[in-house]
């Protein structure tokens, strides 16, 4: 059921919340300190830093500084998306060959940000220079999906604050100040990424031969069938229409048109226009001639701004399952 692969998302996600609070200093009479940042739970991190070779050295000594922990995962149902649905993207290692991937499915990561100082000022210093980035979430661009380069902005949410004063002996001696905050990452998850030209069968070829027998065969015949792509998959937008345009329309009007080729006597060049499929004849410009209504798609109105996308040999890579390919069989 299951087949090995590791995306290095939750990772990614680890990292980039850990790189928000790299950077932060505190000042302290005339000198400027940057806040150390370690990953790990506080109450460990703690015990670490009093075992020591000097026995006689206080935790308080070495803050203050940070510490940072991944706490927990759960499933966010309120942003469900159709898991089954598939998109299709170009290989950004060399551009040409396409790259297949399910929807992601979104969870939430639980993050402990502790802040340990001896003193409330420092303490007072660092967490004001949190807290205004928050209101209450940060978004930070990740790539999570470095083979198809997928980058998304992960919110980041503050949740809350709470303060602990905990001493390190009798009263007399000095305290460790824990500020936490507690964060939620709304991050995705992806599954596995194929090789998309794989998916699909590019050419199909059937051989006809009448007669008894193959050497008393009087007629051989072969047909072949290339799969075509009758929509825009990719998502791809080429251009947006220039003026309205009704169902008996031929000549369509768009902001720019040098990214649409028309048709030639080798080539048949196709649009997709709210999913209707129209083929190019010809291009004055910004107007194009078309036919309406390709492949038993419905010819309707379109308004001004409605995207023109392009039907591409990408779109062809990206057909789904149970597709007719722009035929149906009964046609040759």
């Amino acid at each position: 059921m299951f087949e090995y692969f590791y995306n290095e998302i939750l990772r990614r996600t680890i990292i980039s919340f850990g790189t928000l609070f790299n950077d932060i200093t505190v000042k302290q009479e005339d000198s400027t300190i940057k806040v150390p940042l370690a990953y790990g739970p506080t109450q460990k991190f703690l015990a670490r830093l009093e075992q020591v070779p000097d026995l006689n050295k206080s935790t308080a000594i070495t803050l203050p500084r940070m510490s940072f922990e991944f706490t927990g995962l759960t499933y966010d149902p309120a942003r469900k998306v159709t898991t089954t649905q598939t998109f299709t993207v170009k290989d950004p290692s060399n551009g040409k060959d396409s790259k297949k991937a399910f929807l992601p499915v979104p969870y939430n990561m639980q993050f402990e940000l502790a802040i340990m100082c001896k003193l409330n000022d420092d303490a007072l210093q660092i967490t004001e220079q949190i807290l205004p980035y928050f209101q209450p979430a940060y978004n930070v661009t990740v790539n999570l999906v470095g083979s198809i380069n997928e980058k998304r902005d992960i919110p980041i949410v503050l949740e809350n604050i709470t303060m602990q004063d905990d001493y390190e002996g009798d009263f007399t001696q000095r305290r460790v100040l824990l500020y936490t905050l507690r964060f939620t990452a709304k991050t995705y998850l992806f599954g596995p990424v194929s090789d998309a030209s794989k998916d699909i069968v590019k050419k199909a070829t059937i051989g006809y031969r009448t007669g008894r027998t193959v050497s008393g065969s009087i007629r051989d015949v072969s047909y072949s069938v290339t799969p075509r792509a009758i929509q825009n998959y990719t998502g791809d937008i080429a251009t947006n229409l220039s003026e309205d345009i009704l169902i008996t329309d031929i000549t369509i009007t768009v902001d720019d048109a040098s990214n649409i080729t028309a048709s030639t006597n080798l080539t048949r060049n196709f649009i997709d226009i709210g999913g209707e499929e129209m083929l190019v004849k010809s291009k004055d410009g910004n107007v194009l001639t078309v036919e309406r209504g390709q492949d038993g798609t419905t010819p309707s109105s379109h308004l001004r701004g409605d995207p023109v996308k392009l039907i591409t040999a990408q779109d062809d890579i990206a057909i789904p399952e149970g597709d007719d390919f722009g035929f149906d069989g009964s046609t040759f």
